[in-house]
């Protein structure tokens, strides 16, 4: 690839990655339709692990199909683009252990700010559930990654 489409690239990754961060921070802080708002809260904290992923697949049918969704699939789709845009950002993000380690140590960030501003609640289910999701991206960014390479080598 050539050095000018790799710049061309890293820079437009940079932006997206700045507007997925925004519309993160947006959803997890600050968006009321999804429980976001300050008046009134108290500490939430769930520190058992799958406590909360049980308590939303047994309770299904109360809790209602969209809850779950949410909740579930909604932690894991959250952090796909992290796992997937950061190696495009730069050749240090290309690791799967150390993609894992950022993503699980950028939700622990996220659970803690909102644990400490009484919005939402820290939950180390969602620890989990976002770090699956950050793996799952990396692991999208590298078969599209090894696909692009074998693609560009018979171009060559």
């Amino acid at each position: 690839m050539k050095e000018q489409h790799k710049k061309v690239l890293r820079i437009c990754s940079q932006i997206i990655f700045g507007v997925y961060l925004i519309f993160l921070a947006y959803f997890l802080f600050f968006a009321e339709s999804m429980g976001r708002s300050f008046e009134g809260r108290t500490y939430h904290y769930n520190l058992v692990l799958f406590k909360e992923i049980r308590r939303f697949i047994v309770h299904r049918e109360t809790l209602g199909t969209m809850a779950v969704v949410l909740n579930l699939f909604g932690n894991v789709a959250a952090f796909l683009p992290f796992g997937m845009i950061l190696p495009v950002m730069g050749r240090r993000f290309r690791s799967f252990f150390f993609m894992t380690l950022l993503t699980f140590e950028f939700s622990l960030v996220i659970e803690t700010i909102q644990l400490v501003c009484k919005v939402g609640s820290f939950d180390v289910d969602d620890l989990l559930l976002n770090t699956i999701g950050g793996m799952l991206g990396y692991l999208g960014f590298a078969v599209m990654n090894r696909i692009r390479r074998a693609k560009y080598e018979k171009s060559i």
